[in-house]
């Protein structure tokens, strides 16, 4: 009897090892809902970590490090290896100096100097300055790479440069070039486009074994043509996590098109992201799968969405019903109502990804799983 009970208990105890040895042999990534900015945390085999964004400013601040604080926590960490800061506008960089308080952070990665001073992000550079002058900080520029082990990450953007070497693999003709137009104006905010810190966002592309992820910030629809053009030098990737939360002053065709995602996640706020022009083109991309959003998106209603399963989160207060048509924008001079409110708990969209190029994305509020299998003779 007591020799059952021994080999029951070595069984039970092999399964959680093997378990445990499963999950630590893939690169897990949590898109965290920080409203309409951008928070993501990347954690390699190796248990080193990779934070890019920190979330919103403001009073917003402790809320969204309280929900990087979740991630951080589900994924066992108890520092931040590396965090990248894509830009300096409040929404990607409010939360550093909250979060700050709450993990160690090991190293500051950035593009270098703001190039667009303000009186509501002064402060947060001037003190993020007094922080990363305490440990190592460092400026990137494309083509530099992060050390994380196990996983190759290569910064293909970051001050108003892009790589000029194509990725192993890329290179070829990009197609999408030709139809290209310029923008003259944002078509979100209507203003002349130019020298912002947008324009300036680092971003990444990150490989893990055939698994290959993009994220470029905020970076610009104009832009995205001196990255992907004439040649397609970032070549196919499985997920893109959508420009600009979703918008249409990014995602341009020649860009999404060119590297046909399997998966796009659009970390979006309620009404922030995730307008028609813009899905039109995610929705249409070449090989894609599925799209994934933090939010369901009232400017783009549910004629411009996804199934409720691949949206991860609700409204405080129900709404009695979804609009079918994209919010109306309201008359020129006047201010559309306020948002529904979003500060209950939030679910974050999570990708465990395998080095064959397998990778499964989960809704966190619902616990929907769907798993992506390798392509052979891709990536």
């Amino acid at each position: 009897m007591r020799h059952a009970i021994l080999l029951v208990f070595a069984l039970a105890l092999s399964t959680v090892l093997i378990a445990q040895i499963r999950t630590a042999k893939t690169l897990d990534i949590y898109v965290i809902d920080v409203e309409g900015g951008n928070s993501q945390l990347y954690v390699s085999p190796s248990g080193e970590s990779v934070l890019v964004d920190t979330g919103n400013a403001g009073a917003a601040a402790v809320r969204d490090a309280n929900r990087i604080m979740a991630a951080v926590q589900d994924a066992g960490l108890k520092q931040i290896d590396h965090l990248i800061t894509t830009h300096y506008h409040g929404d990607h960089v409010g939360g550093l100096l909250e979060l700050a308080t709450r993990v160690p952070i090991q190293e500051f990665i950035d593009h270098g100097s703001n190039v667009q001073p303000a009186a509501n992000i002064d402060s947060i550079v001037q003190q993020y300055a007094a922080l990363n002058a305490k440990v190592k900080h460092r400026v990137v520029k494309p083509g530099d790479t992060v050390a994380v082990g196990g996983v190759d990450w290569r910064i293909v953007t970051a001050g108003g440069h892009v790589i000029t070497t194509p990725l192993p693999g890329a290179g070829g003709q990009n197609p999408y070039c030709a139809g290209f137009t310029r923008h003259a104006v944002n078509p979100v905010s209507g203003q002349p486009v130019g020298n912002t810190e947008d324009e300036q966002s680092v971003g990444s592309h990150v490989t893990f074994g055939r698994f290959r992820v993009l994220y470029l910030g905020d970076f610009t629809w104009n832009n995205e043509f001196e990255l992907n053009c004439p040649n397609n030098r970032i070549g196919a990737v499985d997920v893109f996590v959508a420009s600009r939360h979703g918008q249409s002053s990014s995602n341009s065709q020649l860009l999404v098109n060119a590297i046909h995602p399997r998966v796009t996640i659009i970390n979006n706020g309620t009404r922030k992201g995730g307008q028609p022009d813009a899905m039109k083109i995610l929705l249409n991309s070449p090989g894609l799968q599925d799209l994934w959003q933090i939010h369901f998106s009232q400017l783009g209603g549910q004629e411009y969405t996804v199934p409720g399963m691949f949206i991860a989160n609700l409204f405080d207060e129900p709404q009695p019903a979804m609009p079918v048509a994209p919010m109306a924008p309201p008359p020129q001079g006047t201010q559309a109502p306020p948002p529904p409110l979003h500060n209950g708990t939030a679910y974050w969209i999570k990708v465990s990804a395998q080095t064959d190029g397998t990778f499964s994305v989960t809704n966190g509020r619902n616990g929907f799983t769907k798993t992506y299998r390798a392509v052979s003779g891709t990536n």
